[in-house]
């Protein structure tokens, strides 16, 4: 619930279906541009076609990811691979591990009223240092946070107990940006303006 899928369909300006399975037990979403068909990845190794409705129905315990193709312009630039969380006690995290080493580099949500948990240290801990600095930490759901002072408060810890583990931290509020349309200071508001401009100078670094 730190807002990884809308933080996708925020990027792609399209809703691909993800919000509303975000609560079932999904495994990593690949989303790639293109015209081809979805299909899922088997843990055999083999893949088989998927009719994006059926989606919710694709069973964890056999699958390694869906892949999904679609005409977006971020897709031109860069692949997403929609991760799982990492707090459901009911998932291995064989699920997110299977997928990581593909990542060159990674979008961190933190969810802004309990931002930067132990448990999120410890994972990001064990993903390779070098990836470090191709990665971005975000603090979503930073509307939630009252009052200027607090919002300062937590943007100042988050960046003090995660110096050196990413290459920027920005605050974000995602469902400000996904329904800001053509406001731009509505945008700029809810920090997607920053953020995507080191997303984009990221993707060419790398």
């Amino acid at each position: 619930s730190s807002g990884k899928s809308t933080l996708c369909n925020v990027l792609m300006g399209a809703r691909p279906l993800l919000e509303k399975v975000t609560a079932t037990q999904l495994p990593p979403v690949w989303l790639s541009y293109g015209p081809e068909d979805a299909y899922t990845m088997g843990l055999d190794g083999q893949a088989y076609e998927l009719d994006l409705a059926d989606l919710e129905r694709v069973s964890l315990e056999t699958t390694e990811h869906v892949r999904i193709f679609m005409k977006s312009d971020i897709l031109r630039y860069t692949d997403l691979i929609d991760m799982p969380g990492i707090s459901d006690p009911s998932m291995s995290p064989e699920v997110w591990e299977r997928m990581a080493h593909l990542a060159d580099g990674v979008l961190w949500c933190t969810h802004a009223t309990q931002a930067w948990r132990q448990s999120e240290s410890g994972v990001w801990n064990s993903f390779p240092a070098e990836m470090r600095r191709s990665s971005l930490l975000l603090v979503t759901r930073f509307d939630k946070i009252l009052g200027d002072s607090d919002k300062a408060k937590v943007l100042k810890r988050v960046r003090q107990e995660t110096e050196g583990l990413f290459a920027e931290v920005f605050p974000m509020s995602l469902m400000q940006a996904m329904t800001a349309g053509d406001d731009e200071a509505r945008w700029q508001d809810s920090g997607a303006q920053d953020f995507t401009g080191a997303l984009f100078d990221l993707i060419h670094r790398i």
